[in-house]
């Protein structure tokens, strides 16, 4: 099928964005572009729509300048959801007509799958919306400068001006003033270590601090080495007895025992 499509700029800045495939990606309409930077700006996924119905592809595109106003768009695709291909072509010819320029487009393609059963009134009626939004984002992208371009070409001239502008002799007296300046002395100097004990305040007496305390209290450090007081004091172990101390009970029974023993014998001898 062949589309024509006039936009109100010149062929020139139409043939800038065409020789640059990433600002031609941004011209595709639907194209979501691939993370990998390796596969290249034009392949991703393309939604298309025909009638009612709404396919995905993935795959990629190429174009090649034939001629200085003659372009050519290669492309194929498989679907997401399906084994369905399609595989395009279109060559593009940029004709200049007063201020603006004509696009003149030749395309074919062939698909299988869903792409197949589409009917071709829809089919060519989704073809030529396709290319019209596809040359409005063209002509939209030669009519704004390229942001990252004109970037660079900043950059560049303000290197190329600092370049020209220098003067080595100037560069020179500034940094020896930079290192010949006096560096004042670090907070920590220990010939100030004088000076600040001058300006330190006087220490008070032993005999006033032992008062301060006695006034005061207990020092911080007995309140906190101080044991605990009321139900949080710590129970006492139970006292542990000596030897002493068992040997001192253990005698009265001994002897207790030796007064039972004989008792109990004159008793016996005197039943018998």
């Amino acid at each position: 099928m062949e589309h024509q499509v006039f936009v109100p700029v010149p062929a020139d800045s139409l043939r800038a964005v065409l020789r640059d495939p990433a600002r031609v990606a941004r011209c595709v309409p639907g194209l979501q572009q691939d993370a990998d930077a390796e596969s290249g700006p034009l392949s991703g996924r393309l939604k298309v729509r025909v009638g009612g119905n709404t396919v995905t592809y993935r795959g990629a595109l190429s174009i090649t300048e034939r001629q200085p106003d003659v372009f050519a768009v290669d492309g194929e695709g498989t679907e997401i959801r399906g084994s369905g291909t399609v595989k395009l072509s279109v060559v593009l010819r940029l004709t200049t007509e007063g201020d603006g320029s004509r696009l003149d487009f030749t395309a074919g393609a062939t698909a299988d799958g869903r792409a197949a059963s589409f009917a071709p009134e829809a089919t060519v009626t989704a073809v030529r919306r396709f290319l019209d939004r596809a040359a409005e984002h063209l002509a939209a992208a030669a009519v704004l400068s390229d942001p990252v371009a004109e970037s660079e070409e900043a950059a560049d001239a303000a290197d190329a001006a600092d370049a020209a502008d220098g003067d080595p002799g100037d560069v020179g007296e500034v940094v020896a003033s930079v290192f010949e300046a006096e560096v004042p002395p670090p907070a920590l100097d220990p010939f100030l270590e004088g000076e600040i004990e001058e300006l330190a305040a006087p220490r008070p007496p032993a005999e006033a601090a032992h008062a301060r305390r006695t006034m005061i209290g207990r020092s911080a450090e007995e309140v906190d080495h101080a044991p605990p007081r009321g139900r949080y004091a710590p129970v006492p172990a139970p006292a542990s007895t000596s030897a002493g101390q068992n040997l001192r009970w253990l005698a009265p029974a001994a002897a207790l025992a030796v007064a039972s023993a004989v008792v109990l014998g004159r008793a016996l001898r005197r039943r018998h």
